[in-house]
């Protein structure tokens, strides 16, 4: 199964998780603190992490800021609030998922298992755009050569556009094939990641087509093919 590492200064919510996770077959590594997790993901590599975001020493959002310097592993974020921003800039720093406490452990565990899965997935071919080139296996986009830092969300999101690309997707399609799950934000989570994937994309932002009332959907121009 898979290697998760939990990151909680409460005791009784590590516990919880472990006991669920184990229970699934995972492997579990524990941290207290945010500078812990931050030192133990410099020395090992996990299939996903489970992040507070409210501890003493560090906080979730600078946790998950320092792990994305180096790495890709998906995140879920785990909090108290429930308020609009913390899920926004949760999104922002490169969080996958955000559970508010208290939480459903076989929710948690459904939603570890959708994560993984959509984690593992790999298709062996690429496509370009003119100057985009979108590597499906190796999970990378470049621009002109320069390699595109992305949230996971994001790859994840402009893999299955690009995959549909011609096709209009729905806001409830795209939140239930990128998210894959019964997902319980709204559709300004939708809008703030591609928003966010636009800014990435430059010159190749408007191949991302707004269809109000409807959803998106991704065009490339016959110049650009």
């Amino acid at each position: 199964m898979s290697n998760i590492l939990i990151v909680d200064d409460e005791l009784k919510i590590r516990e919880i998780i472990k006991k669920y996770a184990e229970f699934e077959g995972h492997t579990v590594t524990e941290a207290s603190g945010g500078l812990q997790a931050v030192n133990i993901c410099r020395e090992r590599e996990f299939d996903i992490i489970i992040l507070d975001i409210m501890m003493p020493d560090l906080d979730g959002f600078s946790v998950c800021r320092e792990i994305r310097k180096n790495s890709s592993t998906p995140v879920i974020m785990l909090s108290a609030r429930g308020e609009e921003y913390d899920r926004i800039h949760g999104f922002e720093v490169g969080v996958d998922d955000y559970v508010v406490k208290p939480f459903s452990p076989k929710e948690l565990m459904m939603r570890i298992a959708a994560i993984i899965k959509r984690s593992s997935k790999s298709d062996s071919d690429m496509v370009k755009i003119g100057g985009l080139c979108i590597d499906f296996t190796g999970r990378m986009v470049t621009i002109d050569g320069k390699n595109i830092n992305m949230t996971p969300k994001e790859y994840d999101l402009l893999f299955y556009l690009v995959k549909n690309r011609g096709i209009a997707l729905t806001r409830e399609k795209l939140i239930s094939n990128v998210w894959g799950y019964d997902f319980y934000g709204d559709d300004r989570t939708l809008d703030t990641h591609i928003k966010l994937l636009r800014k990435n994309l430059g010159e190749y932002s408007s191949n991302i087509v707004t269809l109000r009332g409807v959803g998106y959907r991704f065009e490339a121009s016959a110049n650009q093919t």
